[in-house]
């Protein structure tokens, strides 16, 4: 109702009244009846904006624009340059911005970069952090005698203090605990190639792995790869330091051949037994199954470090041909979900190992 998308209204010919909720749907040109026809004006989505803005808190505004765009598809609220001037960039207007932006002329896609810009900044300090974490130093098996809850070996801890186990109380009290020193990364150069399927479905991950590349880029002892494709194969690893432009340039939907990138990035690999190939997709191969596996395979084989990721986002929930991802796993691959945060912890672990 609150977007004048009610279909049972509509089937009973209710017509809108009152002037204590927003107007009729916003960009759908339809007049507002509370004039009973006698030449109201046409509600556009600023003045529903408006309405809105007035009538709900923060956190229900943010929710009905998020429902507008992803819910209704009412795209002029990213694609209307009133709009994009005042609208709060977020998440969800990201990605409508992405799904929409081959409807934006110049002046419009100038406004939405804004948006591209403020939330990629955002995702890029948080997952920032988590980077520098991670590869802070990997911990070596000498022990320390610097105490603190990062250089904590808790296996160790546990092993050497199971004289102190009372089973009566089943505690293990511990008289020695143990940690363990950390190492800088100074050592061979990895390669880090991630392969991202730019489908419609896949929209988070792309944004997760365009923030991800940028973030990893420059690491000592690291190269980063960012090849993004559908059926045709395209290196966007020129602009993974500008993340924002380079998710303004990648071109959602299409079909699928994620045997011709995985090929591709096989062609890129220096050193496979210092390589890791990141295969980010929802396994659904478009091209030939066979060939995939049997370049997953060849990939393996040489020694090389395959991942498998169906889903790179804070949410980490994956949907994927699971008849593929069994197939991939049987050749050697490490096929799952993982977070932006987790996927670095990976990345450095297998560095300094």
């Amino acid at each position: 109702w609150l977007y004048g998308r009610d279909p049972d209204l509509a089937r009973r010919g209710v017509r809108r009244g009152g002037g204590s909720a927003p107007g009729p749907a916003p960009g759908d040109g339809r007049s507002d009846d509370r004039t009973g026809g006698d030449g109201a004006s046409v509600l556009t989505t600023v003045d529903w904006l408006d309405d809105v803005h007035r009538l709900f808190p923060k956190e229900t505004i943010e929710r009905l624009e998020r429902d507008a765009v992803e819910r209704y598809e009412i795209h002029d609220i990213v694609t209307d340059p009133a709009v994009l001037e005042r609208i709060e960039p977020d998440r969800a207007l990201l990605r409508a911005v992405l799904r929409t932006k081959h409807l934006m002329n110049p002046e419009v896609l100038a406004l939405a970069r804004r948006i591209v810009d403020a939330v990629v900044r955002e995702l890029m300090d948080k997952l920032a952090t988590e980077v520098r974490r991670a590869f802070h130093g990997t911990r070596s098996r000498r022990p320390s005698r610097i105490r603190n809850s990062r250089n904590f070996d808790f296996h160790g801890t546990v092993r050497a203090n199971l004289a102190h186990y009372r089973p009566d109380e089943r505690r293990l009290y511990i008289e020695k605990p143990r940690f363990v020193s950390r190492t800088r990364r100074h050592v061979e150069q990895w390669q880090m190639i991630l392969l991202v399927d730019q489908s419609g479905s896949m929209l988070d991950s792309v944004i997760h792995s365009a923030v991800t590349a940028a973030c990893l880029w420059g690491l000592p002892g690291l190269r980063t790869h960012l090849v993004a494709f559908d059926t045709s194969v395209v290196d966007l690893t020129s602009d993974v330091t500008d993340p924002a432009e380079l998710l303004m340039k990648v071109q959602l939907g299409g079909g699928t051949d994620i045997a011709r990138a995985v090929a591709y990035g096989a062609g890129l690999v220096d050193n496979p037994r210092r390589a890791i190939v990141a295969v980010i997709s929802d396994f659904y191969e478009g091209g030939d199954p066979g060939r995939l596996v049997r370049e997953v395979r060849r990939l393996v084989e040489q020694g090389t470090c395959v991942l498998g990721l169906a889903a790179l986002d804070e949410a980490a929930n994956p949907a994927f041909d699971r008849e593929m991802g069994r197939r991939l796993a049987a050749a050697g691959a490490h096929v799952g979900a993982m977070t932006p945060g987790r996927l670095a912890e990976f990345v450095a672990e297998r560095i300094g190992s």
